[in-house]
């Protein structure tokens, strides 16, 4: 996995190709997998790599993605959450429970 990738836009479409496929959302306290349908305990996953990204034009446009993956269940995938003024404090809490890969 790469230090950088360039934009946002850019990195989700590289961390793709590297097998994170999987778009992870938040439903309360865990993570949902909406195409399959399935609701993931925190517990079962793993934080790779964290990407920072600062709005350019304007600095509400900042965000932070996750490169997750949980080898109980053999999935990769992303979620993006917003920092700053802009984060989401449900996605953060959850963030915070999840285990950081080092």
């Amino acid at each position: 996995m790469k230090e950088s990738y360039g934009t946002l836009s850019e990195t989700i479409n590289g961390l793709k190709k590297e097998g994170y496929t999987i778009d992870f959302n938040i439903n309360q306290e865990h993570l949902m997998h909406q195409e399959a349908g399935m609701i993931l305990s925190p517990d079962d996953f793993e934080i790779d790599k964290v990407f920072r990204f600062e709005g350019q034009t304007n600095p509400d446009d900042q965000s932070i993605l996750y490169a997750i993956s949980s080898p109980k269940f053999g999935t990769k995938g992303l979620l993006v959450n917003g920092y700053g003024i802009s984060s989401d404090p449900v996605t953060s809490k959850l963030i915070s429970k999840l285990k950081t890969h080092h």
